[in-house]
């Protein structure tokens, strides 16, 4: 999971997304387009009255509407939206562009998108006006529509004679190019004319966040979630459990929560504004290792080696009551954080990490020659826990992920098939090259250490990344250090996460926390969106990061 621990951290919408079916789509689309022409005039100039000044909001900078397009005007072509990450494609077109005015409205066809519509509306100081099948002139219309080839968070953002749409399979794509909306809008006034076609690269775009050693407000988070929604990630990880603390209520098991950490209900809100933002909140309860927090309350569950010496934050594996706690946790924690992903850790269990386990921990080895027969080794039993575990957030119908180094070299048990590889790190005892979980057919999430990392003090070797080496020399395929692995495993990759970890909790505040990967992790979505060499220069993108975002 992290070196910097002391050795030195089905893919389900967050809520209702909703795809149409093949013939409700073509209906849909051609009544955008029929709304759109009929709005207007045949040269393409407003049918109705001027449009007035627009209101004070976050697109303030629009002072006035745009001219009407005419017969005696000619426009340049348009000049695609500069944004972050930047959109993969824009048709460039003649006209005024689109920008805010006064009694424009954001109208929706389909209920599902009400959540979409007021948070545009509210950002861009127009009126949300619901389900409508008018047409206005300045009307921003956001449809389910299209499925298009680019996938279910794919949109199409069309700016045509004074008004837009944002087209979609699901409000996913629909709510992205609202954010495409917005950052054009907040970066020059004015959205262009044309057609923008975007899609992501990869389908997990996270940021992961250490509050088991740091608190972390709960306003701080979610500022983080508003954020990472503009950002286009749909992921948010919460490391919560670690030797250090326990940083969520627990019903189950009070007596292992510390005195500074997250409500319940807090928590809710958190998942709620993340679910709003179209993104999944990924809890992890890290186990067999890092759970001193639980130990400090229930001690007789510590592993102790052969001389009875206890070993930091590792439970007894072979003690039922150890497996029974977690699984207790698991299962409490599954009602609310209802997301579809679980991050089980498996990381630096620390039997594992001396030169002959079953002679250094003979309780571990008699479990597994019990369980696995006389071949059977500590790491067998190692990833039988893994598998158990996996089986219980899966009862919850949630996708199991664990760090790489729980997957182990040479266990004769096999962890289960679907359990996702978060590749942290090449430098753990026993860890391999992405190689031997690529070309074993496992799917694979890139959280590098080399290039992802943003650990609190800079430990060991760690320095804090920045977002020009992000920017210019990492891609979801550079897995461990800087090289990439080849590219007939990219599809494999699902994507990446950026992560804060707080080894050293006082070396900063969670305002210098915020400064610190600001540049970061607008890299990293530009990455993850498109991760082809960017258009725009470093001084260029961070530039435009001032301006937009």
């Amino acid at each position: 999971m992290s070196q910097h621990r002391r050795r030195r951290p089905p893919a389900r919408k967050p809520r209702r997304g909703r795809v149409l079916a093949a013939g409700a789509l073509a209906v849909t689309a051609g009544l955008g387009v029929a709304l759109g022409v009929g709005a207007f005039d045949g040269d393409g100039s407003p049918a109705g009255p001027a449009r007035g000044a627009p209101e004070a909001s976050a697109a303030s900078a629009a002072s006035s509407s745009p001219a009407s397009a005419s017969p005696t005007r000619a426009y340049p072509l348009s000049k695609a939206p500069r944004t972050i990450p930047a959109v993969r494609a824009h048709t460039a077109a003649r006209g005024p562009g689109w920008r805010p005015a006064r009694g424009d409205r954001v109208v929706v066809t389909d209920p599902s998108l009400a959540d979409e519509g007021r948070l545009t509306a509210s950002e861009l100081g127009l009126t949300y006006a619901g389900e409508r099948t008018d047409a206005r002139a300045g009307d921003v219309r956001l449809a389910l529509a299209g499925a298009g080839s680019g996938g279910p968070e794919s949109y199409t953002l069309t700016v045509r004679g004074g008004a837009v749409t944002v087209s979609g399979p699901s409000d996913a794509g629909v709510f992205y190019g609202t954010r495409t909306l917005k950052q054009e809008v907040r970066g020059g006034g004015t959205a262009p004319e044309g057609v923008v076609d975007d899609a992501p690269a990869k389908p997990r775009r996270g940021f992961l966040l250490d509050i088991a050693r740091k608190p972390f407000t709960a306003d701080w988070i979610e500022d983080r979630v508003r954020e990472l929604g503009d950002l286009k990630y749909n992921e948010l990880g919460l490391h919560f459990s670690d030797d250090q603390s326990f940083r969520v209520q627990s019903d189950t098991h009070p007596e292992i929560v510390s005195a500074d950490h997250l409500t319940k209900a807090q928590v809710k809100r958190i998942v709620d504004l993340a679910a709003s933002r179209h993104i999944t909140v990924v809890p992890e309860i890290d186990s067999p290792g890092h759970l001193g927090a639980v130990i400090a309350a229930h001690p007789d569950l510590q592993l102790r080696d052969a001389r009875g010496v206890a070993t930091k934050g590792a439970v007894d594996i072979s003690k039922p009551a150890s497996a029974r706690i977690v699984d207790d946790l698991l299962n409490e924690f599954a009602g609310v954080f209802p997301g579809g992903y679980w991050h089980l850790g498996g990381d630096e269990y620390q039997a594992l990490t001396v030169r002959d386990p079953e002679a250094s921990y003979p309780r571990l080895a008699a479990a597994a020659r019990t369980a696995y027969g006389s071949g059977g080794t500590v790491a067998d039993l190692t990833t039988g826990w893994l598998n158990d575990r996996a089986a219980t957030v899966r009862a919850h119908e949630r996708a199991p992920r664990a760090w790489n180094d729980g997957f182990f070299r040479d266990a004769s048990v096999r962890p289960g098939e679907d359990i996702e590889v978060a590749y942290w790190t090449g430098k753990e005892f026993g860890a391999r090259q992405p190689d031997a979980y690529l070309s074993a057919g496992r799917k694979v999430i890139n959280y590098n250490d080399e290039f992802l990392y943003y650990v609190l003090g800079e430990p060991q070797t760690f320095v804090y990344p920045t977002g020009r080496r992000i920017y210019e020399q990492w891609t979801p395929r550079v897995l461990r250090g800087t090289e990439a692995v080849p590219a007939r495993y990219d599809a494999q990759i699902l994507g990446g996460s950026f992560a804060v970890w707080c080894d050293l909790a006082h070396s900063q505040t969670q305002d210098q926390v915020a400064a610190g990967i600001r540049m970061p992790l607008r890299a990293t979505a530009q990455k993850l969106w498109d991760s082809r060499k960017p258009a725009l220069s470093w001084p260029d993108f961070e530039t435009l990061a001032n301006h937009v975002s």
